[in-house]
Order: structure tokens, then sequence, then C-alpha cells
């Protein structure tokens, strides 16, 4: 496979599996279907090849930021996810980042050497 999409999730956050699981599909979703507008190419390609997802680990706040900045540079799609706030987390708490989907040499430019969850 030479697409994935990474979703990078906040390990300071008290959620439950079940609450992570929802917010990396919030993320995995959204920042697809910006891919597939902004680079229908890679959308395309990573789609057909099966839409390989990576989940990793960041540690607060500052570091989806920081994510965000290093992906946007390199013309990656992004999604940062604010939680509403009706379960678990209170109203707005950004929770994760999906990135991409692209291809993996230009992705692990900026996951590469992240921890999986």
């Amino acid at each position: 496979m030479d697409y994935k999409l990474v979703v990078a999730v906040r390990e300071d956050l008290d959620m439950s599996e079940g609450k992570m699981a929802v917010q990396v599909a919030h993320a995995a979703v959204i920042s697809a279907i910006s891919c597939k507008s902004k680079n229908a190419k890679w959308f395309r390609n990573w789609y057909d090849e099966g839409q390989k997802k990576i989940v990793v680990r960041t540690d607060d706040v500052e570091g989806l930021v920081e994510l965000q900045s290093e992906a946007e540079k390199l013309g990656i799609s992004t999604a940062m996810i604010d939680d509403a706030g009706l379960t678990e987390l209170p109203p707005g708490t950004t929770t994760c980042l999906g990135i991409g989907p692209a291809p993996n040499s230009v992705i692990d430019q900026v996951t590469g050497k992240m921890k999986l969850w």
C-alpha cells in the first residue's frame, strides 16, 4: 500500500475506548472527504488500494496544532475534531486530527516517527 490516512489522538484526555473510536471515525471521514475535494488523485489511489488507516498518539492539543501545520505545508488535507460535549468531554474539546490520505512518503514526513496507539 502506497497511501494512508493517519489520525493523531491526544493522550492527555480521559476518553473511553468507545469515545475514542467515534472521534477517530469522525477524523477519518472528514479528512478523507476534504482530500477528495482538494486532491482527488491521492484520495482515489488511497481508496482503490483499501483505505489504510493508522492511529498515533500525541501529548496534547498543541501537538495536534503542530501536526496540522506541518501537514498543510506539505499539501496534506487535515481535519481537526472538536467534541460536541454530549457525553464524556466538555463542549469544544479538541480530541484528534485526521491527516491525509496522502502518499506514505509524504505523510511519513509528518507522522512517521510517532507512537502507534
